[in-house]
């Protein structure tokens, strides 16, 4: 029987609730940098039978079924589910939530989850459950942001820091007994205690180009725990924190107005 959701799973599913147009329209270009590095690490190629799960707007989806791979898909939130299916109408999509997935034992070639483990409150338990649904000697491959951010990462935290904006009661941290450095060796570590084998982890790094209003939309929109904190003081925390923004975008911005954000992430494999 799978654990019951911890207040950080319940946090994530009323943060996510409804936002898979507004994440669409934000940061889903940001997450679609590692894909192809990500379906390289899982071996998908023609043929492959994959799981896409938290898919989010289909961007895995898309680009395995470019490689001839047989996709299914889940994700927690069905507004995402649902944009997903229209994305890519041949993927078998879901709502679902980690760690209990509604697949029989080695159903999948390759279970991949780009960025999902970042919004679950039992990392190592995902991880347990995508092995158990991936065939043995198949391959799990997960991304996750590292910590400490990048500069492009951290900039509108910095921003709502410099707003005095902290952390609404209602939003918990990870437990610390489920917490794990978001390391290469750390992120690796999570895998073997997963009991995936051969695993292997390394840094993605990139600079992500955006105009700076869309790249504040999604935090104002109230995407991800960063949105909630800037949205926790209401109309006059956000337009504090938006001042301290627009002055921090000038480390970024470049001739043409856009912002060049430096990004890192893990990405980490191992097989069933």
């Amino acid at each position: 029987m799978a654990p019951a959701p911890t207040p950080f799973d319940h946090a994530e599913r009323r943060i996510w609730s409804g936002k898979a147009e507004p994440y669409a329209r934000t940061y889903a270009r940001l997450c679609a940098h590692p894909v192809a590095a990500l379906l390289d690490a899982a071996e998908v190629g023609p043929g492959s039978r994959v799981l896409d799960v938290g898919c989010g707007s289909g961007t895995v989806s898309a680009a395995a079924v470019a490689r001839g791979a047989s996709v299914y898909a889940a994700d927690a939130e069905p507004g995402m589910a649902e944009a997903t299916r229209r994305a890519v109408p041949t993927a078998d999509v879901r709502v679902a939530h980690l760690p209990e997935l509604p697949y029989e034992d080695g159903t999948f070639d390759a279970a991949i989850g780009n960025f999902v483990l970042n919004h679950v409150g039992r990392p190592r338990e995902a991880l347990t459950e995508l092995r158990r649904i991936t065939r043995p000697g198949g391959r799990v491959a997960v991304t996750i942001w590292r910590s400490p951010g990048a500069p492009g990462q951290t900039l509108i935290g910095r921003a709502i820091q410099a707003a005095g904006l902290t952390r609404p009661d209602w939003l918990p941290a990870l437990a610390p007994e489920d917490d794990f450095p978001r390391t290469p060796e750390g992120l690796a570590a999570l895998l073997g205690a997963a009991e995936l084998l051969g695993v292997e982890c390394s840094e993605v790094a990139w600079e992500h180009r955006c105009d700076p209003d869309t790249w504040w939309e999604g935090a104002e929109r109230g995407i991800g725990a960063l949105g909630q904190v800037l949205n926790s003081r209401g109309v006059q925390g956000i337009a504090e924190a938006r001042r301290a923004y627009d002055g921090l975008c000038a480390e970024f911005r470049t001739a043409d107005g856009l912002l060049v954000l430096p990004h890192a992430a893990l990405l980490a494999w191992g097989k069933a």
